[in-house]
């Protein structure tokens, strides 16, 4: 038996992966990454940058992509609770301008990986949530684009998380979805 639980979404390629833990009355340990088993899942890159973000309840990151260096993900949380969401932004794609979402908390240890053509972002629901993520390629500041989290093109259902959301400056200012090409996914 793997470590690992690969779960297929309705978007081609992003996975949510459960890993296998170990508990007792100490606590638990868990592999939360191995090569070749998520190669053999599909999930065959190689991993160059590690990130980790706190944020508080109601905090609204996304939905982000690079034009360049285009990142592929593997996210998960390890204090708190969030919504994680994908939209597939591949041209010609059977799926595109569609999204998935998954619920990701220290709780579930649930991974999602979101591959390179798609825009992410997620919404805190606890009171407060460190958001850990794996990115295929390097972050490049000038190569930034965005989705508005609420374009009626994509219509994502974003739960209640109690509160308003709140957004950075950036975030309250992409265009629509349906004003951007999306050229730069054209090969994924």
């Amino acid at each position: 038996m793997g470590k690992f639980q690969f779960i297929q979404t309705e978007l081609p390629g992003v996975i949510i992966v459960e890993p296998t833990v170990f508990g007792d009355a100490r606590g638990y340990f868990m592999e939360t990454f191995q090569k070749e088993e998520f190669a053999a899942a599909g999930i065959d890159c190689e991993f160059v940058q590690d990130n980790q973000s706190s944020s508080t309840r109601g905090v609204l990151r996304g939905l982000h992509f690079q034009t360049e260096h285009t990142q592929g993900k593997l996210v998960r949380v390890v204090k708190g609770e969030v919504f994680d969401v994908a939209v597939d932004c591949r041209p010609g794609s059977a799926t595109f301008g569609k999204w998935t979402g998954v619920v990701l908390s220290s709780e579930n240890k649930r991974q999602f990986y979101v591959p390179q053509g798609f825009a992410h972002g997620f919404l805190v629901l606890s009171d407060e949530a460190e958001f850990c993520y794996k990115c295929t390629d390097y972050y490049t500041p000038s190569a930034e684009g965005g989705i508005p989290y609420n374009d009626p093109t994509i219509g994502i259902e974003w739960p209640d998380c109690g509160c308003e959301y709140r957004l950075s400056e950036k975030d309250q200012h992409h265009l629509p979805f349906d004003q951007q090409s999306f050229s730069c996914f054209a090969k994924w």
